[in-house]
């Protein structure tokens, strides 16, 4: 897994002037920003609910209204094709959903190389309604020892940010029903 060095989300200039446009355009479509980014170099944030292509784009304006530097785990067909090289200078880090053996290795690697990061994840791994989520982001945490920070988007409230960090104890059968508790009452944009 390869990280492109600068990004949207790095570059002093730019990030500054994108973090007052996406101010800008929530405002004008009345979201709101809930919570802050926490304030530690490490940890894997979940990106949920994820039903539309509009959540990249809800992720990318909260992610930068928080003033967040982040990667955002997506599949490699976003950065195959002429504008690949435009998602991963947006932080997108391109995943062969075939290999999911090889991401979680590989992210963690990332981790362990680097003294700060955060890795977005979409944990339904499509934008198709799914009874299960993939359960990558918890192993990274887990195996890295960083908290997942629970990132949402409400399109039911119109809200989008940070709630609580939560800390993997190592045993996903009892954690991932308190994560999913959190996600229980908010709505994607394409819910059936």
């Amino acid at each position: 897994m390869k990280l492109t060095q600068k990004t949207i989300f790095n570059i002093p200039v730019l990030s500054s002037f994108l973090h007052g446009i996406s101010l800008f355009i929530l405002s004008i479509f009345r979201w709101k920003i809930r919570g802050t980014a926490p304030a530690i170099p490490k940890y894997v944030m979940i990106a949920a609910p994820h039903t539309s292509n509009w959540d990249f784009v809800m992720t990318l304006l909260m992610a930068l209204a928080l003033k967040m530097d982040v990667y955002i785990m997506g599949k490699k067909e976003l950065t195959e094709w002429s504008l690949g090289f435009t998602f991963k200078w947006m932080g997108v880090i391109p995943v062969d959903r075939s290999q999911a053996s090889d991401t979680v290795a590989s992210a963690v690697q990332c981790f362990r190389e680097r003294s700060e990061l955060i890795l977005l994840v979409p944990p339904s791994g499509t934008r198709k309604k799914v009874t299960r989520w993939k359960t990558g982001f918890y192993h990274i945490a887990n195996e890295v020892r960083v908290p997942i920070a629970l990132g949402f988007l409400d399109y039911g409230t119109k809200t989008s940010g940070v709630g609580p960090l939560f800390h993997p104890t190592g045993n996903i059968d009892a954690d991932m029903p308190k994560i999913m508790a959190f996600y229980a009452p908010l709505k994607g944009k394409n819910e059936s």
